[in-house]
């Protein structure tokens, strides 16, 4: 999700989203899962890019000043927005639908959108797919055959963002929403394993610390509730690797409050039988944006994510 208040509209003069810093960099990177070799295929000292999705082609999707934009994975080519007339500025909760023909995206007026590809670099006309419910929604998943989505639905009290965040599911084609988890307590990341039979997500319901997220798994239809991670270190987004196999996700360090931006975080992979013993495999400067939304390539790979140093870095 992205920070609370982060909305602008499209018209400003100061790019919707995230800046950096002065001096700051931004670096969209790779790591790969069979040598532990990381390299960046994009740096950038003048815009902020975030939230990297693999497509089936061999491109990563992000967002930066409100926009999408696509890249080749490989790095020989630099971002390039895609223009999608009637979007509104969209943050860093996008996803791609699982048979690459659309964009699903969450907003920056709090709706999730659906964008269809008329070409690798083309769009048509998007179209809002959650409803005035009264609450602010932010995509993380889609159900392996695309149908269902799966979001955080934030009901705020007064400036208390998180007074109430549940994890929900959506038809992508229209219908009621479903309440997949009830608790209020803060909860985010909710994403589809590869065989549809789970949602990963990150919870502070099983903490008595403000703050304390660990991960959980639940049931498409609610049942099954299990906390996969209880570790003193604050943990959000996991991803399950296509395979099935492995999940990585961000580790903020103990005493961390949501998941906020310019943190010393880690990336930890861990196995989908194993959840208790996690490899740090990336230490980065980061947290918001950096591995928001699944970033793994098509094959299992790789993961795609993004970093930001700071000027003495």
């Amino acid at each position: 999700m992205s920070a609370a208040g982060e909305s602008a509209s499209a018209e400003s003069a100061t790019p919707p989203g995230r800046v950096l810093r002065p001096g700051q960099r931004c670096r969209i990177r790779i790591w790969d899962r069979a040598t532990g070799a990381v390299r960046t295929v994009h740096e950038s000292a003048e815009r902020l890019y975030e939230a990297p999705n693999w497509t089936a082609d061999g491109r990563l999707l992000v967002n930066a000043d409100g926009l999408l934009w696509f890249l080749p994975a490989d790095g020989t080519a630099p971002p390039a927005a895609l223009d999608v007339p009637g979007l509104p500025p969209v943050n860093n909760d996008h996803v791609l639908a699982p048979d690459g023909a659309a964009i699903l995206a969450s907003a920056n007026d709090f709706h999730i959108w659906e964008v269809p590809l008329t070409g690798p670099a083309t769009a048509g006309t998007p179209r809002r797919l959650t409803p005035e419910d009264g609450g602010l929604h932010f995509l993380h998943g889609v159900s392996p055959d695309g149908a269902t989505l799966a979001y955080v639905h934030l009901a705020p009290q007064g400036e208390d963002w998180w007074a109430s965040a549940t994890i929900r599911t959506l038809p992508r084609e229209g219908g009621e929403p479903f309440a997949v988890t009830t608790h209020p307590g803060p909860a985010d990341g909710c994403e589809y394993t590869p065989d549809g039979r789970w949602i990963v997500f990150n919870t502070e319901q099983f903490s008595e610390t403000a703050g304390h997220a660990q991960l959980a798994r639940v049931r498409p239809d609610g049942s099954g509730l299990e906390q996969l991670t209880a570790d003193e270190r604050v943990n959000w987004f996991p991803h399950v690797a296509p395979d099935g196999e492995v999940a990585v996700y961000l580790s903020f360090p103990p005493g961390t409050e949501g998941h906020p931006a310019d943190r010393e975080v880690e990336l930890r992979l861990v196995a989908t039988d194993a959840w208790d013993a996690p490899t740090t495999i990336v230490r980065l400067h980061g947290g918001q944006g950096t591995l928001n939304v699944p970033g793994w390539a098509p094959d299992g790979s790789a993961v795609a994510y993004v970093d930001y140093p700071l000027a003495e870095d």
